[in-house]
């Protein structure tokens, strides 16, 4: 093996918002006992949701799909009006795990509505994110996925705002806001940005390891927009990157005449996975860099079903 140098991305792994979900779902389990059931994946990790379900977590798809009466906790995505309601028809228990970055845009959202605004989605076509957003507004908020579809827009009014889904590549998004403003010279900007300080972060660290490497590794699942939002970063730097959910599925072909691998892995992946990877190339000769690109410290508050159930816990 040529491999002399792994490059490890620091930020990497757990972002605030998946650490807030994973714990609900580990709380929630310890307060109400099994099952549970978890609508959409918690996160988009195989690893953490096949490690939930064998402790109680049922992860179905569809409200209908829950038992009446039963506890259920809505994913860090988001999800769209329609499923609360029938979720409340149904006597269900509602722990909402909503990112809390996700519910800031559907905040600013209704905001610009009331406002009198047209927006304009930048998002992925079916993400559950997309979802939540664009079920709460039906046919109102046109939905970008690339700077082609801003050829399609026809809006007249004066109003109008752009705002992004959480986890996109800040490079792509960057051309598609250009095409917006020079098609729509008076569309304004949402307050900071939409895409999340994790995915920022990722990517940003990306870059700058891409630079000096000869191979990208991306630890992750297949359906993360972040995760294939990290391995498109080192592309653009052409470098042949690939999105992998484990050690096994490393394909030795990629290693010919590499010296040097960058590596990270997306917000929703646990750290024992990276590590996995680390050992198998420490072990056959290479040297491990963290290079840190940021440091990060956010913490985010659990959701107020639970932080009434312990505050009443606390009271008696």
């Amino acid at each position: 093996m040529a491999v002399k140098k792994i490059i490890l991305a620091k930020p990497r792994g757990f972002c605030a918002g998946v650490e807030r979900a994973i714990n609900t779902v580990e709380q929630c389990l310890e307060i109400f006992g099994k099952p549970i059931y978890v609508k959409h994946e918690i996160v988009h990790n195989k690893y953490i949701v096949e490690k939930l379900e064998k402790n109680g977590a049922i992860t179905v798809e569809k409200v209908e799909d829950i038992p009446k009466n039963s506890v259920a906790i809505f994913s860090a995505h988001g999800s769209p009006p329609k499923d609360y309601k029938k979720a409340i028809e149904r006597g269900i228990r509602i722990i909402d795990a909503t990112c809390p970055l996700v519910s800031r845009v559907h905040i600013q959202l209704h905001q610009y509505i009331k406002k009198g605004y047209k927006i304009v989605y930048i998002g992925h076509k079916g993400h559950p994110e997309a979802i939540s957003v664009l079920e709460q507004f039906s046919g109102q908020i046109p939905l970008i996925e690339n700077a082609d579809d801003v050829k399609e827009l026809n809006i007249e009014d004066n109003k109008i705002v752009y705002i992004t889904q959480t986890t996109l590549s800040l490079d792509d998004t960057k051309g598609i806001i250009n095409k917006l403003k020079n098609k729509f010279p008076h569309i304004e900007d949402p307050p900071g940005t939409s895409i999340c300080y994790a995915t920022t972060n990722r990517q940003s660290a990306v870059k700058e390891i891409a630079k000096k490497s000869d191979l990208f590794i991306v630890i992750g699942s297949k359906n993360s927009s972040n995760c294939n939002r990290l391995v498109e970063t080192a592309r653009n730097f052409g470098v042949k990157s690939y999105l992998i959910e484990n050690l096994s599925e490393m394909n030795h072909e990629w290693l010919k005449n590499v010296e040097v691998i960058g590596l990270s892995s997306g917000a929703s992946v646990p750290e024992l996975l990276i590590n996995e990877v680390i050992e198998y190339f420490t072990k056959n000769g290479a040297k491990v860099i963290e290079s840190e690109y940021v440091k990060e410290n956010v913490k985010f508050t659990m959701p107020k079903e639970l932080r009434v159930i312990e505050r009443n816990k606390n009271i008696l």
